[in-house]
């Protein structure tokens, strides 16, 4: 098949890849301040307890967070620098977009700085989240579908199989995008690519590879479907909040790009084979909100709106030279909101009420974590030897568990055991285990009915006075209320 985009064989930009080492460059170098998130540490720990799927995620994160931190122990920089990487890979994939459409060097510059400017890009690419690599894989996914149109080459087809089956071991919202993109293509085509072998091959692929972990939530109930349902419209102010945030994913000075990706399939004649892509943004917005989707969910597709959207983005900026200027500003505007908002810049004492923690509480989740574990070990400390050996250490969430986890051997503290997400799988205490000290649970009526006869050992203070969901939690030291056995079904929670 011909393609329609004679150019598309030009050179990709160099400063494509001075944005994209720039991008790595700031969040390797900002890797270190604060601490560990709680998902970090639940992810090593999880990873450390090797399977073909968890409660709340594929295996492919927690994996590679387990590895990370066996090379390198305690090391922040390390653990972080795949996600700086699939960072600066999203960049460069969504100039890519551009220069497929024809795009030159003006618009591949311009796909790749918002990009990098992209506030959601920054917030979870400084750490390990799946979101970021849930980012890449539907990015590499845009671009080779966007590939196989304009160029009608069949192996994009196959490759974008590959992508995604590998991108649903990471997160396994791509394979809904994948799915809601191949719906959009048979409707409004070109339904042509859709012929070949080539895409049969790459559904295969893509079912094969993400097949573990599908059978794995089958054998369990799927309780990924259970966390979804308990998590919906928990952030971003819920179905209300679901499009005004969508204006600040990128950057409020940015959404005319994207937007006009979103428009011009339906504008120029000669993108209309490109509306997929604008219907398939459109049908899983709608998605996300009828089913109370978290607002982020949409901000996978971004990196490809804005490949789309910076030619007519290079367009306007042609017709005037203080256009240029102007796009420049908001960029260098948009990069520093985004920094302070998405980054560790501001002194951890200056989180609290910052505007930061307002638009991003994940920042507050990254704070006091050793001081946490070293308030835990000095209530099992005030527990007397002889009875240390018949209690165990629970706690009400992962990322407290995780924490215990990763900084409790250099304290002395036993392993932690908790009944959410994937710590529910791997064990409950022993029988022998009768008493408990208790974590994460307000004051003694909360622990009621599991645990009994509470007493408070410490109370938890972060030092800087971050209200985050530890702070001012009491150490309680508790009875059991029955067997493990009989309690273990009931102190499970997906969420």
């Amino acid at each position: 098949m011909p393609s329609r985009y004679p150019n598309i064989d030009a050179r990709l930009s160099r400063w494509v890849a001075v944005i994209a080492a720039a991008e790595a460059l700031v969040l390797l170098a900002t890797s270190t301040r604060y601490g560990y998130h709680r998902d970090e540490m639940y992810f090593i720990a999880a990873g450390s307890h090797a399977a073909f799927g968890y409660p709340d995620q594929p295996p492919l994160v927690p994996l590679l967070c387990w590895a990370m931190n066996a090379l390198v122990p305690g090391s922040l920089l390390l653990l972080r620098a795949p996600s700086a990487l699939a960072a600066a890979a999203t960049t460069t994939l969504a100039a890519l977009i551009a220069r497929e459409l024809a795009g030159g060097a003006r618009a591949q510059v311009i796909a790749a700085a918002c990009t990098a400017c992209s506030g959601f890009a920054l917030a979870v690419s400084h750490l390990v989240s799946t979101s970021t690599f849930d980012m890449l894989s539907t990015t590499v996914l845009g671009w080779l579908a966007v590939r196989a149109v304009t160029r009608g080459g069949g192996a994009s087809l196959l490759a974008a199989g590959i992508a995604v089956g590998i991108g649903v071991e990471a997160k396994p919202q791509v394979g809904l995008v994948a799915a809601v993109m191949l719906a959009a293509l048979i409707v409004v085509g070109p339904r042509a690519p859709l012929r070949s072998r080539w895409a049969a091959a790459g559904g295969v692929c893509a079912v094969v590879l993400a097949a573990p972990y599908a059978i794995w939530q089958q054998q369990h109930g799927w309780p990924q479907l259970t966390v979804a349902g308990n998590i919906a419209g928990t952030q971003e102010g819920g179905r209300a909040g679901f499009f005004p945030f969508q204006l600040v994913m990128v950057s409020p000075l940015l959404v005319p790009v994207w937007v006009a990706g979103l428009l011009a399939p339906f504008r120029r004649p000669t993108w209309r084979r490109l509306r997929f892509v604008s219907i398939t943004y459109a049908a899983l917005a709608v998605l996300y909100f009828a089913g109370n989707g978290h607002a982020y969910y949409l901000a996978s597709l971004y990196p490809l709106l804005l490949g789309l959207g910076a030619l007519p983005a290079s367009e306007w900026t042609l017709r005037a030279p203080k256009r240029t200027r102007r796009l420049i500003a908001a960029l260098a505007l948009s990069a520093a909101i985004s920094g302070v908002i998405a980054l560790p810049l501001l002194p951890e004492r200056d989180l609290q009420g910052s505007i930061a923690m307002a638009l991003n509480p994940a920042q507050g989740e990254t704070v006091g974590w050793p001081r946490f574990v070293q308030t835990v070990a000095s209530a099992w400390r005030r527990i007397p030897p002889g009875e240390r050996g018949h209690t165990a250490i629970f706690t009400a969430n992962y990322g407290e568990a995780g924490a215990i986890e990763l900084f409790g051997p250099a304290q002395r503290l036993p392993r932690p055991y908790s009944g959410h997400n994937g710590f529910s799988e791997w064990g409950e205490p022993p029988a022998s285990e009768d008493r408990v000290l208790l974590i994460g649970y307000e004051d003694a009526a909360e622990a009621a009915p599991y645990f009994e006869r509470c007493t408070t050992l410490a109370v938890v203070n972060d030092g800087v006075g971050l209200d985050n969901e530890e702070q001012g939690l009491p150490v309680l030291l508790c009875r059991v209320a029955g067997s493990w056995p009989a309690l273990w079904p009931r102190l499970r929670h997906y969420d």
